[in-house]
């Protein structure tokens, strides 16, 4: 069966300026997420925000560059991911709508198998 990885997106500042009681409700709402979806889920994690990444990237003498900060600076960073095994793209779809994303939003991802 074909799994798919949701990634989810956050504004930052967004989130930042948001309520105690906005981002206290975020952990209940993605452990009911879990509950309900517990059948397709496969596994998945928040991730730490953008200011704890360290990005490396391979350089022109055949060594490595390595800076603090994500790849891009963008409004939105990946701040978590499900990744669930379900039968096609729609049913990954109708999943990834009910995660909690009050900060920003996902993007659905087919993982390639390599034969």
């Amino acid at each position: 069966m074909p799994q798919y990885l949701i990634l989810i997106y956050d504004d930052e500042a967004v989130r930042a300026a948001a309520s105690p009681e906005e981002f206290e409700r975020l952990p209940k709402a993605h452990e009911e997420f879990g509950a309900a979806n517990a059948a397709v889920i496969r596994g998945g994690q928040a991730l730490r925000g953008a200011d704890t990444a360290t990005s490396i990237r391979p350089d022109s003498s055949g060594g490595f560059t390595i800076t603090d900060g994500a790849f891009a600076e963008t409004k939105e960073v990946l701040a978590g991911y499900y990744l669930i095994e379900v039968a096609h793209l729609d049913e990954a779809l109708a999943v990834a709508k009910r995660v909690p994303t009050p900060f920003g939003g996902v993007e659905v991802r087919p993982i390639r198998v390599f034969d």
